[in-house]
């Protein structure tokens, strides 16, 4: 790179540089007549070709000089991050010789086409500085994107951590895609919600324990997040009653909870899915990390576990995290996403809705985009691109 030149000149290039500077700096040899030019200098002693050389010198060396601490000056880091388009995996093919998703203990079915997770290559922060002109030189890319450091990551976020969290964040992604795949074809399943650590300042402090399993709330029974929230927000902040199961023993409190700030009233508990699934789903995919894949997973899975193609053969891609009831959430990164969908050959593109904002305007030729909010929507946008069918009738991102 241009850096590395500047910074450490290679030896033919220093060579080069003496051999022009050796003819003025080279003095006549002592004991030998010297014959002066016709541009020998008025006193007759320093011929003004040498004074030249020395002066020509003098601004060689301060160019290289001034070049170096201008590259030196574009190496420093800046705290922003770089996103760039990573590349497409089929859902539906293999990964380092493995099957992307592989089913034990239920009859699958080999699918062809294309049902890709798109990923994002991403510089900067915990991942290692960039510096101002790899900033700058994304920046003017269109197919890349720039954000200040603190809008992607926490300050103070290591790359252990930042790794650690992708890779919990992967594996919820892929229990909840197996949950919404097998709720989509009404395979039933064990489903348990368990508390995975208190906020600060929570209002279940001392109430409510890590691994605590919630099986009521005000005698309903709890069945999905879902019921927890809308019980919260029927109550308006009324005290909650909660059954739950604590190493195998039934324990019963009573939880005030509070308001958000946003009108929502919440427990302040991170809750967890357990599942219980009637079969073993496998899927395999190294150096993949984050929640975005979700929804293409699930879809995946479904074909896997239905006769036919989704596909028909079709290549399609998308993102889009995915919740055990089949909601599709935004995720980051979707115009990197749509580039590299495109540059893998597909032409059919599945983006939550949440993030049709980003999408329009951003949308490579030769790429159809449809919006989805759930799973179902998303199954049916295959199912139309795969029959043969006219796509176009599909919902879309729109400025509106």
């Amino acid at each position: 790179m241009t850096t590395t030149r500047g910074e450490h000149p290679s030896e033919d290039h220093a060579d080069r540089l003496e051999a022009r500077m050796a003819p003025a700096e080279q003095p006549t040899e002592p004991g030998h007549a010297s014959t002066l030019p016709d541009d020998t200098a008025p006193d007759g002693d320093v011929p003004r070709r040498a004074k030249q050389g020395n002066k020509l010198s003098v601004m060689t060396v301060s160019g290289v000089l001034a070049l170096g601490l201008g590259i030196a000056a574009g190496t420093v880091p800046v705290p922003y991050v770089v996103e760039s388009p990573g590349p497409a995996f089929n859902t539906l093919g293999e990964a380092q010789g493995s099957p992307v998703i592989s089913v034990t203990g239920h009859e699958a079915y080999p699918a062809k086409g294309n049902l890709d997770l798109t990923t994002v290559y991403v510089e900067g922060g915990p991942n290692g500085p960039i510096s101002i002109l790899g900033a700058f030189a994304a920046w003017l890319d269109r197919s890349k994107a720039v954000y200040p450091e603190e809008l992607i990551y926490p300050s103070g976020t290591t790359k252990e951590q930042s790794a650690e969290e992708g890779a919990v964040a992967m594996a919820t992604s892929q229990e909840n895609a197996v949950a919404s795949a097998l709720t989509e074809l009404k395979i039933p399943f064990g489903q348990q919600l368990q508390a995975a650590g208190l906020s600060d300042g929570s209002p279940s402090a001392g109430k409510i324990e890590k691994g605590d399993v919630f099986e009521s709330i005000n005698g309903k029974p709890v069945t999905s997040l879902a019921v927890v929230q809308a019980e919260l927000a029927a109550g308006k902040g009324a005290p909650a009653t909660l059954v739950m199961d604590r190493a195998g023993q039934p324990v019963t409190e009573t939880v005030t909870p509070m308001d958000n700030g946003a009108g929502r009233y919440i427990l302040g508990v991170m809750l967890q899915y357990r599942f219980t699934f009637p079969f073993d789903v496998k899927i395999s995919l190294d150096k993949v990390v984050g929640p975005s894949a979700g929804m293409m997973f699930s879809l995946g899975i479904i074909d896997t576990l239905t006769p036919g193609d989704l596909t028909g053969g079709k290549h399609v891609a998308g993102t889009g995290t995915i919740s055990p009831d089949g909601v599709v959430g935004p995720i980051g990164g979707i115009g990197q996403k749509m580039e590299g969908a495109r540059a893998g050959g597909a032409t059919l593109f599945l983006a939550p809705a949440a993030n049709c904002n980003e999408v329009v305007g951003h949308i490579p030729q030769g790429l159809q985009v449809v919006k989805v909010e759930n799973l179902a929507q998303a199954r049916h946008a295959v199912e139309v691109a795969g029959s043969g069918h006219d796509t176009s009738g599909l919902p879309g991102c729109s400025s509106n």
